[in-house]
């Protein structure tokens, strides 16, 4: 177990810490084929509503994304993902909501946070070039993920010498790549990449030793292990939305190793293991 160190993560005027709770993040995905939920939030309707809830259930942020990153999912035209979430980003602003969106596309982040969005959370760490650009001139937190690969390739067949060196490694050129660009360090967060491009043993290894490296270099770690496959590899078949058990355990386990943020599907369990971990952490020396 990891002492508690404190953390705070700068989004766009706002500061989220984890001094009092574990950040508790719900996913809205709205896509027709994202891996536990495709096609039930593809209505706007439904969608904001379902962020509306997750926010009153007591989520810190509500991040929404258009682009399936499931393995194997296809690419989505820039102008198809902005038309799934800015409006509904629009009208959970509207609401109070704080909102991210979950993009790696700079074109799509922008009307993102034109639309209210207090962070961009991209899984490929700004690999767009205009992205640290667009961060940088609206101020928004960012969280920079490891992927191995792309969604279409990362689990044909995930190899590294040592995943969490190499992760810490890629995550620290990153960091230093949206510095440069001029995004404040304190607006920085880091995402270890559970299940994108990882087998069982990698995303084993960073859930634990892995979430610890990354939290010892100062910014916040968000871990997103939710009802992922990996998850079944451990316990046998069992569909995604009967993961939610499996899934607080590895969140309960990375929140000991210094995790200051969890993505959520299921945010009441998700801020109900939050706390009991937290009460624990909070009371080791």
């Amino acid at each position: 177990m990891r002492p508690f160190v404190p953390v705070e993560w700068s989004v766009r005027g706002h500061r989220l810490d984890n001094s009092d709770h574990t950040l508790v993040i719900g996913v809205l995905n709205v896509t027709p084929d994202s891996f536990s939920d495709g096609g039930r939030y593809l209505d706007h309707e439904a969608a904001v509503a379902h962020g509306l809830e997750m926010w009153a259930q007591g989520a810190d942020l509500i991040d929404v994304g258009g682009e399936s990153t499931r393995p194997g999912a296809s690419d989505v035209h820039a102008g198809e993902e902005a038309a799934r979430v800015v409006p509904v980003i629009a009208d959970l602003v509207a609401h109070g909501v704080l909102t991210s969106v979950d993009t790696a596309k700079a074109a799509v982040a922008a009307l993102a946070v034109e639309a209210g969005a207090v962070a961009i959370n991209d899984v490929t760490a700004l690999s767009d070039p205009a992205m640290a650009t667009v961060a940088a001139a609206t101020e928004c937190g960012v969280v920079l993920m490891h992927m191995q690969g792309t969604p279409r390739t990362m689990q044909a067949d995930p190899h590294y010498r040592d995943v969490v060196a190499e992760v810490k490694e890629y995550l620290l050129r990153r960091v230093d790549h949206a510095v440069a660009a001029g995004i404040a360090p304190d607006r920085i967060c880091l995402d270890p990449g559970i299940g994108f491009g990882k087998n069982l043993e990698h995303n084993l290894d960073l859930l634990g030793s892995g979430v610890a490296a990354l939290a010892g270099l100062g910014h916040p770690v968000l871990v997103g292990a939710s009802r992922k496959s990996f998850l079944e590899k451990v316990l046998g078949p069992i569909p995604a939305a009967e993961r939610d058990t499996a899934t607080v355990a590895a969140h309960t386990l990375a929140i000991a190793f210094g995790a200051a943020g969890l993505r959520v599907h299921n945010v009441v369990e998700g801020l109900r293991s939050a706390r009991i971990a937290d009460a624990i952490v909070r009371r080791t020396p």
